[in-house]
């Protein structure tokens, strides 16, 4: 599964950004639709007597200001950026002489009420969308006690873009929750799943042998005064079950963390893939269509099996979910042996985003827990996706 992020440039641009260029749109258009345009015999709308004079160009000005205020503030003060939004909706129809606030200059609040309902919590959103409403009938009840005519009406339908924007931003926001759930849920169960399927592998790789090597000690303590070449013998067998045991640990290690069944058939059936064989899974990779770049640092030396297996993992995964969801051509993998550890990085230009591929992210970061490192994965801000792991390396090695 692959969720397709929005476009890069939309990505960029805050929600107050948008809040301001809305209320600028609405801004230009209020005066477009007060003059002739090409093929009118007249202007949409009337302009009003303060429009064009000193004063009414300053009552616009103020409640422009009052607007880009609030917009630079919707990010971290929503409630304060609605207030000032809200403000400039209120001051702007004083030069336009009309009875209502037009849609136009509340177009800006309506972004804004969205932005909050689906970023903010629920709470959040219905004191927006209280605020608003509020605001709303306050003018027109403003109106009426002064004795003045009001737009009821176009009011009404002002009023209603408030709440269907408050409704779109709360739907977003649930869809986003629910979709946070199912994947907390996923990543649980695989993990799950995992640790299960670690405890059966551990159980038939370990679990007979060391009852023979149990066995064995047994008989060599019995007899190591009396019968020293037996005692020998067993200890012999004990030497030799150990090392079969340790080889099948590695070779699980690497082969029960795959995300594919036959990935994982595999592993198992290959125990000797390693760095050394990073250079081939990129020859074979760039021939399927995705040139990657395999950049090597540091002083190479050999690394312990699970070390090596694991590393050689990590990039063969990366480099597949590369090939499977970033939509590019190449990728970059880069290997750093630095004096106590082992540095991985993938990096490639694609699409950023959530990456799944089976176990995927969830298999590469528990492969590295078990090696007491440190992993990252997650969008680049330029773009792209990045894969990141360091492997401690024992001291005896160094």
């Amino acid at each position: 599964m692959h969720v397709t992020p929005p476009l890069p440039l939309l990505k960029r641009v805050p929600p107050g950004a948008w809040a301001a260029l809305t209320w600028c749109a609405g801004l230009a258009f209020t005066f477009l639709v007060r003059v002739r345009l090409p093929g009118e015999a007249a202007s949409a709308v009337s302009a009003g007597a303060l429009i064009y004079r000193w004063d009414g160009l300053a009552f616009l000005a103020v409640a422009t200001a009052l607007a880009l205020a609030g917009s630079a503030r919707l990010h971290h003060r929503p409630f304060q950026a609605m207030a000032l939004l809200l403000a400039a909706s209120a001051l702007a129809p004083v030069p336009l002489g009309v009875v209502e606030i037009p849609l136009a200059q509340f177009l800006a609040v309506d972004v804004a009420l969205y932005f909050i309902a689906a970023t903010r919590p629920r709470r959040a959103g219905v004191v927006a969308v209280a605020m608003a409403l509020a605001v709303l009938a306050g003018y027109l009840a403003t109106r009426l006690l002064l004795g003045w005519v009001i737009g009821t009406s176009a009011e009404l339908a002002v009023g209603m873009t408030a709440v269907i924007a408050w409704l779109v931003g709360h739907s977003v926001r649930q869809a986003r929750e629910y979709a946070e759930r199912l994947n907390t849920q996923a990543t649980a169960q695989a993990v799950t799943g995992e640790r299960l399927r670690i405890a059966r592998e551990l159980h038939d790789a370990v679990a007979h042998s060391i009852g023979v090597i149990a066995l064995q000690a047994g008989a060599a303590r019995r007899v190591i005064d009396t019968q020293p070449v037996q005692a020998r013998d067993a200890l012999g067998e004990i030497e030799t079950v150990g090392r079969q045991t340790l080889s099948g640990l590695r070779r699980t290690l690497g082969a029960l963390r795959e995300g594919e069944p036959e990935q994982g058939a595999q592993a198992a059936s290959d125990p000797g893939l390693g760095l050394a064989d990073v250079d081939r899974l990129a020859a074979t990779t760039t021939d399927a269509g995705v040139h990657v770049d395999v950049r090597w640092r540091g002083e190479m030396r050999p690394m312990p099996a699970e070390i090596d297996v694991s590393a050689y993992r990590i990039i063969q995964e990366a480099v597949t979910n590369v090939v499977r969801h970033a939509g590019t051509r190449s990728c970059r993998v880069s290997i750093d042996y630095r004096d106590e550890e082992l540095s991985i990085e993938v990096l490639d230009g694609g699409r950023g985003g959530t990456r799944v591929s089976g176990y995927g992210l969830v298999g590469m970061r528990e492969r590295v827990g078990l090696l007491r490192g440190e992993f990252s994965a997650g969008p680049r801000p330029e773009g792209g996706f990045r894969v990141a792991a360091r492997l401690p390396v024992p001291a005896g090695v160094r």
